[in-house]
């Protein structure tokens, strides 16, 4: 292949647009937040930069810290629930008929055609008080009652069923931030996880069957272990988005169901606090950088057991 410096004029041509566009809409802003993080709020919008680390150390305010601790915990258990979920959807994927795969795929990535507001608000639709859920579980409840006051067992069915049907509270707490984000980020698992096992050499499995092992024992002890490059890449791809997500805790959850980013939303609207919010912020991307470079030190360590054995 011939060296790139010898085609300059169609390097320069093809690198230099996207470089400049990189470097003015993304790279200049995340700068420019990254200097207002060592500012000082000054009147009503004015910021003045003194280079104090005092906004990093308000971060560490014991309210602040049970904030990042709750968005790490309700981050992680969706991101859990992905995995135990997108898992066999992926498997399921990767073993249906070729011409079935294609349109199995499209179905995962369909929701990115649709506005996340417009999705989020369709789950609201779902969930609320007069929402499907409650809708079905009262017909659910009517019909018992009814089935059980035709064979003259009434009483039963006021004991059981109780007065009347009391409708669930589904949203506007954890359980709805954490359905919410497992709905909006299940294909982030899924795509990479089809990716992992679809390089699986099969033959692994059907040795690890006909040794007599049963299809949990070579879904965790084979596959599980040939596949955790995609997994650990599907739990970084999910739980980033998902520690990060302001949308979804915002109109699913309550007062208490908060998140970092919800937090910062308000320091740049409601508080108008840039400087505290940039702080913020770029705490929540030192943890983004900490996660992939875990993610970089496992792989580099993987490779070198690899190499060594």
């Amino acid at each position: 292949m011939d060296p790139w410096h010898k085609f300059r004029r169609i390097f320069y041509s093809v690198g230099i647009p996207p470089t400049i566009w990189l470097i003015a809409f993304f790279l200049a802003p995340l700068g420019l937040i990254w200097i207002f993080s060592f500012g000082e709020k000054v009147g009503v919008v004015g910021i003045d930069i003194t280079w104090t680390l005092d906004n990093y150390v308000r971060s560490f305010n014991p309210d602040i810290l049970t904030i990042f601790a709750k968005s790490l915990w309700l981050a992680a258990v969706a991101t859990f629930i992905c995995l135990v979920i997108g898992l066999p959807v992926a498997l399921g994927i990767v073993y249906a008929p070729n011409k079935w795969k294609g349109l199995l795929l499209l179905g995962i990535m369909l929701p990115f055609w649709t506005n996340l507001l417009i999705r989020t608000y369709a789950l609201i639709a779902v969930l609320r008080t007069r929402g499907y859920v409650n809708f079905t579980l009262e017909w659910l409840d009517g019909a018992a009652r009814w089935f059980l006051e035709l064979f003259g067992m009434g009483g039963i069915a006021l004991a059981i069923l109780g007065e009347r049907f009391q409708a669930l509270e589904l949203l506007y707490n954890d359980n709805a931030v954490i359905l919410g984000l497992v709905y909006v980020h299940l294909p982030f698992m899924v795509l990479p996880l089809y990716a992992a096992l679809e390089r699986l050499d099969r033959s692994y499995l059907e040795a690890s069957l006909d040794l007599g092992a049963g299809h949990l024992r070579t879904l965790w002890n084979v596959v599980v272990p040939l596949a955790l490059p995609g997994i650990i890449s599907g739990l970084i791809i999910t739980f980033i988005p998902a520690l990060g997500s302001f949308l979804t805790p915002d109109l699913l959850g309550g007062p208490d169901s908060a998140m970092i980013a919800t937090i910062i939303e308000r320091q740049f609207k409601s508080a108008n606090d840039w400087p505290f919010g940039s702080a913020l912020s770029f705490l929540l991307m030192y943890i983004t950088f900490g996660a992939l470079a875990i993610r970089a030190l496992m792989a580099r360590r993987r490779g070198g057991d690899g190499m060594g054995g």
